[in-house]
């Protein structure tokens, strides 16, 4: 595991992608918060979509939100801002990634840029692997980096336990390997920005 002393602690947040109704997504934004917050090297917190609802309708080009609509995203868009780096916890619907995750993503730009981004998925027998491939097209036109590792578990039902935990031996290795990615990125991006603005 990274040496804290070598940078700082980052700020990790973890966003729950799915809103269904009876979604499994809480179950392993908690498990992988556990491993974020178990190293010396990340703090995680948790945004759900489900808990914090962004507006659907978004302005014209060039025109401010009402207020009301940004009272709506003082919920989400500080929590974004101050992010050092993501980890997206998606399921698979229709081959893609939910609704609302595209629209938290569209509904912010530069809350994204020149940070890195790592994945969870879940799913059946794709494990939410096509909802992942999708996510980095997009992610790369808001200027994010995606992390090549990611964790993803097939017939999620099966694997987890009661206690929240996954069976699948390999599962915590694959979030040790991803959240070591996550971390390099993450401080050699900060350290980036730091430095210079990110030109866009």
């Amino acid at each position: 595991m990274p040496d804290s002393t070598t940078g700082s602690v980052l700020r990790v947040v973890v966003i729950v992608g799915s809103t269904r109704e009876g979604r499994f997504g809480p179950v392993v934004a908690e498990w992988i918060a556990g491993h974020i917050d178990q190293r010396a090297d990340m703090k995680a917190e948790i945004v759900d979509l489900a808990e914090t609802p962004l507006p659907t309708v978004l302005p014209a080009f060039g025109q401010t939100p009402s207020d009301e609509v940004i009272a709506q995203l003082s919920a989400v868009t500080p929590r974004l801002a101050q992010a050092d780096a993501f980890v997206i916890v998606t399921p698979e619907y229709n081959h893609s990634f939910p609704a609302p995750l595209k629209n938290a993503l569209d509904w912010h730009n530069e809350q994204w840029h020149a940070k890195p981004v790592g994945f969870v998925s879940y799913g059946g027998l794709a494990g939410g692997l096509r909802a992942v491939e999708h996510l980095r097209v997009v992610l790369a036109e808001l200027h994010a980096v995606t992390i090549r590792n990611t964790v993803s578990f097939h017939n999620y039902a099966a694997v987890f336990g009661a206690d929240g935990q996954p069976s699948e031996p390999g599962a915590d290795n694959a979030a040790g390997s991803m959240l070591d990615q996550l971390s390099w990125w993450g401080q050699a991006l900060q350290e980036a920005r730091r430095l210079r603005p990110y030109a866009v």
